[in-house]
């Protein structure tokens, strides 16, 4: 088979949960008419109540899905990196994207029209079942989500968080964020200041930030902290009196 698309497009559309364990050549079929599309911070890929008629592979940066409040400021709904996929359950319920989708930083998208990969799941059954099995794991995934939110101290959400930008059996590893932290804050149901605490308190572990980088010195250890135990004591929360941390967040709010 001849691939539109790169070897390593392929690999990251591979990682996302919706695709797993399929075969190179199955994605092939699946990718009928997709395309990749580079976007600008900022750009506006669907408003709430279009029609659904595609989904999206993050490639590359991020994207953001939010509703508008009536107040006018925007409610977070998800927040999504490289590996990840949304606006996929619009389109099979054919009921219109429930929310506005824009890019929350520069981003490199795989977008999969509906119709042709619609067509492809009738002609070939086998891949149905394969789809529902592993959006059936992106539902135990939410759960997990909320049950973070509920039952995890904001540190540990925010160690959850980082630990699932990285590779699975990492010892270290540098991760970058968008400019506009708050955006994570929201994705994880903090308030900015208790995120700026969240972060302070990781230090102990490890965890350092340089603009909108963040590097991870010690993965275990926050693995550790995430199931419950803390290798190494915590200090006491500082504030906001972090140098570091009061730049890491002070980047200006996404237009």
């Amino acid at each position: 088979m001849t691939y539109r698309f790169s070897r390593e497009t392929l690999r990251t559309v591979r990682q996302v949960p919706l695709f797993a364990g399929l075969s190179e050549e199955t994605l092939g079929l699946l990718a009928r008419g997709a395309h990749e599309r580079c976007c600008a911070r900022g750009t506006r890929l669907f408003a709430e109540g279009e029609p659904a008629d595609r989904f999206y592979v993050v490639l590359d940066g991020w994207v953001k899905l939010f509703r508008d409040s009536p107040d006018g400021s925007e409610c977070l709904v998800g927040l999504f990196t490289r590996g990840e996929s949304f606006a996929e359950a619009a389109m099979f319920d054919r009921q219109g994207f429930p929310v506005n989708a824009s890019v929350a930083e520069e981003a490199r998208l795989m977008i999969f029209p509906a119709e042709p990969f619609l067509d492809t799941l009738f002609e070939h059954r086998d891949l149905t079942l394969n789809l529902l099995a592993n959006l059936t794991g992106m539902l135990r995934s939410l759960v997990l989500q909320i049950d973070q939110l509920t039952n995890q101290s904001t540190h540990q959400r925010l160690a959850a968080f980082l630990l699932s930008l990285c590779p699975d059996d990492a010892v270290r590893a540098t991760v970058c964020l968008p400019c506009d932290k708050m955006l994570i804050a929201g994705r994880l149901g903090m308030k900015p200041e208790s995120f700026s605490r969240a972060l302070a308190r990781l230090r102990s572990f490890g965890v350092r930030c340089e603009r909108n980088c963040v590097h991870l010195e010690d993965l275990p250890a926050l693995r550790l902290l995430v199931r419950g135990g803390e290798s190494r004591p915590l200090p006491a929360c500082p504030g906001l009196n972090g140098t570091r941390v009061s730049h890491f967040l002070s980047s200006p709010p996404m237009t």
